[in-house]
């Protein structure tokens, strides 16, 4: 029963914002890296954004940096992702995990657990 579940998503227009959330379910977040990875078809995932154990510590993708947020409420056991000035190449299904380290290329799978099913984006333009 240790999974992630992931919401927020949905169709928006370029320039719109969702706010993504991520909660984890048999396990807490305390003292872990949650990562968010999001994934369009036929290719391999992209690191999008990584929030070490340590809240001080963010991590972005150049493609996301001054668009996207990511923070956490350990207390609620979630990650969330606010994603700002969207724009149609962001179109992908967002998933998160926890993450050994916060490295976000190479996607490093082995390095990655408690994968959510995901939940999709879809910026129109």
């Amino acid at each position: 029963q240790l999974q992630f579940v992931e919401s927020g998503g949905g169709l928006v227009q370029s320039g719109g914002s969702l706010r993504l959330s991520c909660t984890a379910s048999g396990f807490t977040l305390d003292r872990r890296n949650i990562g968010w990875f999001r994934q369009v078809p036929g290719k391999d995932h992209e690191g999008v954004s990584c929030i070490g154990s340590s809240e001080t510590n963010t991590y972005y993708a150049d493609s996301v940096k001054g668009r996207f947020t990511i923070s956490r409420d350990n207390a609620k056991n979630t990650v969330y992702l606010q994603m700002n000035s969207l724009k149609p190449e962001d179109t992908a299904v967002y998933h998160c995990a926890v993450a050994r380290l916060c490295v976000l290329s190479p996607v490093d799978y082995n390095a990655l657990d408690y994968w959510g099913k995901g939940t999709p984006v879809t910026v129109s333009s």
